[in-house]
């Protein structure tokens, strides 16, 4: 089979690994969305939103249901006011952790002979999640919520373009795989021509034992079994016609983009099945060792594969 080359053609293919933020502020409110995104059998939708920001749950579900179709998706919001509509509150947790790891480094330094600078409560109150701005729910006017209404929908369309721009480099690495896997069908095609030179000899030792067993006499009805279980061992050609007809279909589905993640997960399953029985069928050397190949390359594929939406 021979493949055409791409040219120029635009790739749509999406991937489910992405990540986008988008900072702003509005009415003395700065806020910080945050989305990252990676592979999940469906869409899992997993938000983050500080205390008085429960309004807006609905509205990023549907900016992002609207655009994703699968993915496990985090979606983090963080806000600070510099004014009395806020409230700084210590979190006994995040301290603990924070100790706790700061103790651990300290004694693995001093264990390698290193001497730590000591630290304060300012570089303590300082570490990530440590102190969490709480939002006063009276702060949070109907003109900052839809700020943040609106900029969480350009989230949602900045983590589809991270999202496609990933698809975009999983398109070019699949199709080169499967550039690869029509080279690998049509050396296995000429290893199965060159095979085929060779099985009138092992047709001749068949019949050879046959007549033995039988003192000489033939056994028609055992003679046509063996020739005809003989074939059968030996022809691969369907095999390698449903190998060229999944190449044909896996570079049209990553061509065409979309939500085709379940359909190239289950052509990598019969692109497995179709390597297994040419391995099985191979009686050669040459014909083996490609059937392997295959194998590599279709793990390969696989491995890409789970990341596309």
């Amino acid at each position: 089979m021979t493949v055409a080359a791409e040219g120029s053609d635009q790739m749509t293919l999406m991937s489910m690994t992405g990540h986008a933020d988008r900072t702003g502020e509005t009415g003395g409110v700065s806020w910080t969305w945050e989305a990252r995104s990676v592979n999940g059998r469906g869409l899992d939708l997993r938000l983050r939103l500080p205390e008085g920001a429960e309004a807006l749950d609905p509205l990023v579900r549907q900016a992002f249901g609207a655009v994703l179709s699968r993915g496990n998706v985090t979606v983090t919001l963080r806000l600070g006011r510099r004014d009395a509509g806020s409230m700084v509150r210590l979190n006994p947790e995040a301290l603990a952790a924070a100790l706790q790891a700061a103790r651990t480094a300290a004694a693995a330094a001093q264990e390698a002979g290193l001497a730590l600078a000591p630290m304060n409560a300012a570089d303590l109150l300082g570490l990530r999640g440590v102190l969490e701005v709480e939002m006063d729910p009276a702060a949070m006017q109907e003109e900052v919520q839809a700020a943040l209404a609106a900029a969480a929908a350009e989230l949602a369309a900045a983590l589809v373009e991270s999202r496609r721009e990933e698809g975009a480099a999983l398109a070019t690495i699949l199709l080169g795989q499967l550039h690869r896997m029509a080279e690998l069908v049509a050396a296995a095609r000429s290893a199965a021509e060159a095979r085929a030179g060779r099985t009138g000899v092992l047709l001749r030792q068949r019949v050879e034992a046959l007549l033995e067993a039988t003192g000489g006499v033939p056994d028609e009805a055992r003679l046509a079994q063996e020739l005809a279980l003989l074939a059968v061992k030996a022809d691969v050609s369907e095999e390698l016609d449903r190998l060229d007809a999944h190449v044909a279909a896996g570079i049209s589905l990553v061509k065409g983009g979309g939500t085709v993640g379940r359909r190239l997960d289950f052509l990598m399953q019969e692109f497995n099945r179709e390597a297994n029985t040419l391995a099985s069928k191979a009686q050669s050397s040459e014909l083996t060792s490609v059937a392997l190949e295959m194998k590599v390359v279709i793990d390969q594929m696989r491995e890409q594969v789970q990341n596309v939406e």
